[in-house]
């Protein structure tokens, strides 16, 4: 899991000057004038010098340490600027309206007005929480081996067929047998659903569920769905913890599963973020929290 860090408070001053326009000379006005040449390419922005020793600037006597200069800079190519001179010069002068700030905050007394020590506080935890996280899920990797283990469960789960049907939810096993009388009669199941369906979510769709597997619904729901031919419906109500339904199944298809190359990054992140999940569990689970 990773933490967010403060954000440069003026990173829009990072943004690269535009470069003058450059301009051809006109020809001589004679019949034997050449065409202009091309104008010369704009030169390109110079790349960074080796950093020197010793603060970044000094403000007012208070020096600025160069690590934080790096720091930003770091920052800033790490989201696509170049590491050359204009952009340290950026950073550069960004550190000094900071610094400039800062002292005017502290000849204020800034920090310990209102919330601003609760914040402080919070702000140094969440660097800490962040850094310890980071550190233990890079020493704690999710592995190929992981990866492909739990795509196989998914792929299991999944099942090889997916399934269109539609539902109608009622409270009562008597109801739901009024609902399945009515069908037999030739009742059309769409408007019984609009009609009598407790399910909101798919009542103004005549029942529809749209496609999914089986695993997506409560073990008893999916047992009676797949046993239905396309078109019928279920001969008895099927009751849940949501209450009672009558199924009727549409059609059913191959699962289109997508392979493991596409679906990789997200696996690695879900695992990821459950390795931190059961390392704070455990923490709690040693912890005495009064």
């Amino acid at each position: 899991m990773k933490i967010r860090l403060l954000a440069l408070a003026a990173a829009a001053t990072l943004a690269l000057p535009a470069q003058a326009q450059d301009t051809a000379a006109k020809p001589a006005a004679t019949p034997e004038a050449k065409p202009a040449a091309a104008p010369a390419a704009k030169p390109a922005a110079k790349p960074a010098a080796k950093p020197a020793a010793g603060p970044v600037a000094t403000v007012n006597g208070s020096p600025i340490p160069r690590a934080r200069h790096e720091y930003l800079v770091r920052q800033q190519t790490a989201r696509g600027a170049p590491d050359n001179e204009q952009t340290r010069a950026a950073v550069r002068e960004d550190l000094i309206n900071r610094e400039l700030v800062a002292q005017e905050a502290a000849r204020a007394g800034t920090a310990k007005k209102g919330d601003v020590p609760l914040q402080l506080e919070m702000a140094r935890q969440e660097v800490l929480v962040g850094a310890y996280l980071n550190d233990y899920v890079r020493t704690h990797p999710v592995t190929d081996a992981d990866v492909q283990k739990e795509y196989d469960r998914a792929r299991e789960q999944t099942g090889a067929t997916e399934y269109r049907a539609r539902h109608i939810l009622v409270e009562s096993e008597d109801e739901a047998k009024r609902m399945i009388a009515e069908l037999k009669k030739g009742a059309k199941f769409e408007e019984l659903a609009r009609k009598s369906s407790k399910d909101e979510g798919t009542r103004e769709r005549g029942g529809d569920l749209d496609w999914n597997v089986p695993a997506a619904f409560d073990k008893a729901f999916s047992s009676a769905m797949v046993k239905l031919q396309k078109g019928q419906i279920t001969p008895e109500p099927v009751q849940t913890r949501f209450g009672y339904h009558v199924i009727q199944l549409d059609d059913e298809r191959a699962v289109n599963f997508p392979p493991l190359a596409q679906v990789k990054p997200q696996i690695q992140q879900r695992l990821t973020r459950q390795k931190v999940e059961t390392l704070i569990r455990d923490l709690r689970a040693k912890a005495k929290v009064e």
